[in-house]
């Protein structure tokens, strides 16, 4: 055997790595040509798919053959192609889809930052500000509002996709009240009221995203009784009067921000007050890929990062609060129970 041909393996494996940018690329295609809506439960040929969301069949076969080497889309031996659990998940009516979060993980602008990882590692700073002269969110909101319309969407699938397997393992025994910190449109919050039918809920979030809240928790919803929507910032407040403060994805900002967050919750929650985080380790778990990508990519847009076991535990601890318990919610999160020192 030849050390070319020993190494032939290694070489292609390396070079699939460096093209890796055309999978993001091609999931990004296959939602906006709306691939998984036009094909049913029955496999169909890419002549067929193309009459149906206007594209030319040879340049759509090359696509859905690219995208079967991921398992998105399977193709028989007829050349026809099918559905598989993956592809599923990008259909607009699954109850489970992520077709949202793929958008937001792959929008054009995500490319150039990319391109510049190398200036982050060099610097430990984020280079969206170098590189659009405001600070990440401000920019999406005022510069890229179908942008922002995105992320709104790809974070409600988010909190969907998770918010029962959160509500079923996070500890509210003896609680009354509950606080989801930057709670979003209130998924998760809605799920543990409904785990927890003698717990009132506070949705703590920007007035903006406080005024899409779920149906559940607003005026004449199901839950809307045991609720208070609350606009504001955590940077600057919490609410007070809460016995369990729940803060899901929410310290990924830089360590110095996360620090002013969880102090505040030490200026305002009263003693033995619970502390729940739940968040991605790039260190624990088989979510270890999605979880150091996104770390990136929170390097490169706002010098955040997701954090090791010890790195969360010990941000936590820095900030006055006592660890109770660190344990995983799935595959790819994972939870640590604090309280406040009595």
């Amino acid at each position: 055997m030849t050390s070319e041909t020993s190494t032939e393996p290694q070489v292609l494996g390396l070079l699939e790595r460096a093209l890796s940018a055309s999978c993001a690329a091609s999931l990004r295609a296959a939602v906006k040509l709306g691939l998984a809506d036009a094909l049913g439960d029955t496999p169909a040929t890419a002549d067929d798919l193309a009459a149906s969301v206007g594209a030319v069949p040879d340049a759509l076969r090359r696509l859905l053959r690219s995208l079967t080497c991921y398992e998105v889309f399977a193709e028989d031996a007829e050349g026809r192609f099918g559905h598989t659990e993956v592809s599923r998940l990008l259909r607009t009516d699954a109850p489970d889809s992520l077709d949202q979060l793929v958008l937001w993980m792959t929008e054009p602008w995500t490319w150039e930052l990319w391109g510049r990882l190398d200036e982050s590692v060099r610097t430990g700073r984020d280079v969206f500000v170098d590189l659009h002269g405001r600070e990440f969110f401000d920019h999406v909101h005022t510069a890229w509002p179908r942008s922002a319309e995105v992320f709104d969407r790809a974070m409600t699938q988010a909190s969907k996709q998770s918010a029962t397997a959160v509500a079923g393992v996070l500890p509210l025994d003896g609680a009354r009240t509950v606080a989801d910190i930057g709670g979003g449109q209130g998924f998760l919050l809605a799920s543990l009221l409904e785990h927890h039918s003698d717990v009132r809920g506070i949705l703590f979030d920007r007035p903006d995203v406080i005024a899409g809240a779920d149906a559940r928790l607003r005026a004449g919803g199901a839950l809307a009784e045991r609720v208070r929507l609350l606009s504001g910032d955590c940077r600057e407040e919490v609410p007070a009067d809460v016995d369990a403060y729940v803060f899901k994805n929410i310290l990924g900002m830089n360590d110095e921000d996360a620090l002013v967050v969880l102090g505040n919750v030490m200026k305002t929650a009263r003693p033995g007050a619970r502390v729940i985080i739940v968040e991605n380790l790039v260190d624990d778990g088989p979510g270890q890929k999605f979880s150091t990508a996104m770390d990136l990519r929170m390097l490169l847009t706002v010098g955040g990062r997701k954090h090791t076991r010890q790195g969360l535990v010990g941000l936590v601890e820095q900030a006055g609060l006592v660890v109770r318990d660190v344990r995983p919610v799935n595959s790819y999160q994972h939870m640590i129970e604090a309280v406040t020192p009595a």
